[in-house]
């Protein structure tokens, strides 16, 4: 039923074949009535550590199947979404049990495989997600493995680009670069901060590759805050000189930096802190932020821009923007994505939109 529905809505789905390391030593030396004890609390860890609508199911032995419904349509992303239940199902397996008053651990081995994009029988998927667990057993156990080897591989080289991630902000390889920003008489009037990755192997990474990682890992949180205190150290830098005094500096803010319950605050004793000027600074805000709670973000902008920061929509066009939301927040700027901008001069069209 699964399967057809996947067809139906586009959706994937995923099979997690998990199978217990050791098993059968706990049962040889600790009795049966132990093993059964194990049994009944992997089966509730499993079924707490997944949503209602997941199916958890014990297969046999020490065998139990997760089967994922409604998972991103895009392969990459829903096999992003399967590997975070498996890493959080290993995290969960991994807590001691308590076995007639002894601890005792247990680890998994977890066997991935998606479904829904291909006409497969269940036969076959079930066959495909066991090949995988016995992949993950032979990795060392306690780990899991995905049944397509592109995507096992596509998944570690995010792992490991986010473990990169987590040390390159420790040792300061993220960089600030600026991007001039004109008048339409070629004045500079200030910049756009962007932030760029020096890995000391791969050399430059795009912020295509690192900031959707950054968001989706919580580490846009730590970057956003090293962007915007380099950003105002900068201003209060500029601020020295009567030739650089007037120039602002934009920063990008992404929707989960800004809906932190702290950020206000934040900005404003970062700016206080460097002894940077409020009005030199400007935050560029998504359209995704206009798909949370509206009026927050409102007041959220109000209040800063009472002490002087002013506001810019980035890729205005793209997403969920609407007239009656310009009209509504607080801005100064409105920057139209450039597919519009791009065209201006041969598309009649773009040239009436912009």
């Amino acid at each position: 039923r699964s399967i057809a529905a996947c067809q139906r809505t586009k959706n994937l789905g995923a099979l997690l074949f998990i199978d217990l390391d050791n098993f059968k030593d706990l049962n040889d030396t600790l009795g049966h009535d132990m093993g059964d004890q194990l049994l009944s609390q992997v089966a509730t860890r499993l079924v707490g550590s997944v949503r209602e609508a997941d199916t958890v199911a014990r297969f046999g032995g020490d065998e139990f199947v997760v089967m994922l419904e409604a998972l991103a349509p895009d392969l990459q992303d829903a096999a992003t979404q399967a590997e975070t239940v498996a890493e959080k199902l290993l995290a969960s397996l991994n807590q001691p049990f308590e076995l007639d008053g002894a601890q005792h651990y247990s680890t998994p081995s977890i066997g991935i495989t998606l479904f829904g994009d291909e006409r497969l029988t269940v036969d076959e998927l079930l066959k495909r997600a066991d090949l995988a667990m016995y992949q993950a057993k032979a990795a060392g156990r306690n780990t899991q493995r995905f049944f397509d080897p592109d995507m096992q591989a596509a998944v570690n080289a995010r792992s490991n680009l986010e473990a990169d991630l987590r040390q390159g902000l420790a040792r300061g390889e993220l960089l600030v670069h600026y991007q001039p920003v004109v008048d339409h008489q070629s004045q500079l009037m200030g910049a756009e901060a962007l932030v760029r990755w020096r890995h000391p192997q791969r050399g430059m990474i795009s912020p295509g590759d690192f900031i959707p990682l950054a968001e989706q890992t919580g580490l846009i949180l730590p970057l956003g805050q090293y962007v915007l205190q380099t950003a105002c150290e900068q201003l209060q830098r500029w601020g020295q000189h009567e030739a650089t005094a007037h120039l602002s500096i934009s920063v990008n803010v992404s929707a989960r930096q800004f809906r932190q319950p702290g950020f206000v605050a934040e900005v404003l004793q970062t700016l206080k802190n460097h002894h940077a000027d409020p009005r030199k600074l400007k935050l560029e805000l998504t359209e995704s932020l206009l798909l949370g709670d509206i009026e927050d973000t409102i007041a959220r902008m109000v209040q800063l821009k009472s002490e002087g920061v002013g506001f810019a929509l980035d890729d205005f066009g793209t997403g969920y923007s609407s007239l009656s939301y310009l009209k509504r927040l607080p801005l100064d700027q409105v920057k139209i994505d450039q597919s519009f901008v791009r065209d201006v001069l041969t598309d009649p069209n773009d040239a009436a939109i912009v």
